[in-house]
């Protein structure tokens, strides 16, 4: 009788402490849903290279397409490698005085499978969602010295500038620096990314000399549907690009995804609608400059601002970067090939000022509210962020291009450049050969004597 009382009472007993010893072990904070969709969300982002290496080929003269897609593809090789080495724990690492990260994480140094601090991912998925970032960046710059360029110095400058312009920005906005100290907003990259890209390549192509012939000979796109797949491929990876930035499947990621779209459509508008008034058509090429206006002014502050504001964000910056392309690139005379500055030096300017006015804590608690939600101080410190931006991308910039400069010829001569960056840098050619007697498919007739005369002198 005893048995049958104490078997039941033992078991109902055992049953009563479970939950008491159940939450006293640890579980693991890892979400399985915020996991995968960072991950995809850096495959997206990945996609965005090889889409800029479509949009920037497709806007060149056609003896420059390959050129100027390998510029993208190998940074993207390049960058990747430099990110694991040294590029994530300068960028991430232990705060050293506000300015760079240790090197504590050289080579991702302990950085495991273990739930990333203050999140719900693994950091192996945070190094993967970075890295794509890292790579895009300096692809960006490419557009700015598009067509003269060579291959050698390329790589180098390019190599330099992630490790020693990239990574200290990153890390004063993201990585807990002064500029993050100060109470700076940059959801996925307005000031990290576009302001430091654009700006850098305006300061580049101004040190490199315009292309021979600019502003004489027509210099247009040799393949508009190449330039639109690329913008297209780029729409679709910025929703990994910032709607990815909220580091986890959620109401955040849910806003910024919508914010995007909408800005993106509003800067097809903004930019559109003024050039069609100036010059009477609509072009296409426009339309996708437009989107991209949009997106880049939308990422500082995707994470911040309601659907209703992006709007605005997304029409003002498609308008101003179209007036920074149309009338003040054309009044200043610098050779900004393929509108980098134009379109992410502006653009991220613009978005990042538009966080200090639009952001609100009811988006994102963890935020700021902006001028017209009653705070002053979130402008204050996104007009000190942009300024220090501005300063370290045209500094950096020209004292790495004087640097590389001491050992190696930067810009392609006369003779390379009238054959084209294709042949001369990496002996291909995208299209076959013209009726131009040994002249390739991009000759204009004007240039086809000369172009023979280099070749046969090379």
């Amino acid at each position: 009788m005893k048995k049958k009382v104490t078997v039941p009472l033992l078991s109902t007993l055992s049953l009563l402490a479970m939950p008491t010893v159940m939450a006293a072990e640890p579980e693991s904070a890892i979400n399985a849903g915020d996991t995968a969709w960072v991950l995809i969300s850096a495959a997206l982002v990945f996609v965005m290279t090889p889409a800029l290496a479509l949009f920037y080929g497709g806007m060149v003269r056609s003896k420059n397409v390959l050129a100027t897609i390998m510029q993208s593809m190998f940074i993207l090789a390049m960058i990747s490698v430099e990110f694991v080495l040294i590029g994530y724990t300068m960028a991430f690492g232990p705060d050293v005085q506000g300015l760079i990260g240790d090197f504590s994480k050289i080579g991702l140094a302990g950085v495991g499978m273990k739930v990333m601090e203050g999140a719900t991912i693994p950091e192996l998925a945070f190094v993967a969602f970075q890295c794509m970032f890292a790579a895009l960046t300096p692809a960006l710059i490419t557009g700015a010295f598009a067509e003269r360029m060579r291959f050698g110095a390329f790589a180098v400058l390019m190599l330099l500038w992630a490790v020693l312009i990239y990574n200290p920005m990153a890390h004063w906005v993201w990585g807990g620096g002064f500029l993050a100290q100060l109470g700076a907003l940059d959801f996925a990259g307005g000031l990290v990314i576009h302001i430091l890209s654009g700006v850098s390549g305006l300061t580049i192509c101004i040190l490199l000399g315009k292309r021979r012939g600019y502003g004489k000979s027509a210099m247009v796109p040799h393949n508009l549907p190449m330039t639109v797949l690329g913008a297209a491929l780029l729409w679709f990876g910025w929703f990994g690009f910032n709607a990815g930035s909220a580091l986890g499947a959620n109401e955040l990621a849910a806003n910024a995804f919508v914010v995007t779209q909408a800005a993106a459509a509003a800067g097809v508008l903004g930019w559109v609608v003024p050039e069609w008034i100036r010059s009477g058509k609509p072009t296409i090429l426009g339309a996708v400059s437009g989107c991209l206006a949009g997106l880049v002014a939308i990422t500082p502050a995707a994470g911040f601002v309601e659907p209703l504001p992006s709007i605005a964000i997304g029409l003002i910056g498609g308008a101003v970067c179209y007036g920074a392309v149309a009338v003040l690139k054309e009044r200043l005379g610098y050779d900004d090939s393929l509108d980098a500055f134009g379109v992410h030096g502006i653009g991220g300017t613009w978005g990042s000022i538009a966080t200090g006015l639009w952001a609100t804590t009811a988006v994102n608690p963890d935020g700021a509210d902006g001028l017209f939600y009653g705070g002053s101080d979130l402008l204050v410190a996104q007009v000190i962020s942009v300024i220090a931006a501005y300063v370290l991308a045209i500094v950096g910039s020209y004292v790495l291009y004087k640097l590389v400069s001491l050992f190696t010829k930067i810009r392609a001569d006369e003779t390379e450049e009238i054959a084209g960056l294709d042949i001369v840098e990496h002996g291909e050619r995208g299209y076959a050969a013209s009726v131009f007697t040994g002249a390739p498919s991009f000759a204009a007739p004007e240039e086809a004597a000369e172009l023979q005369h280099s070749m046969a002198v090379m």
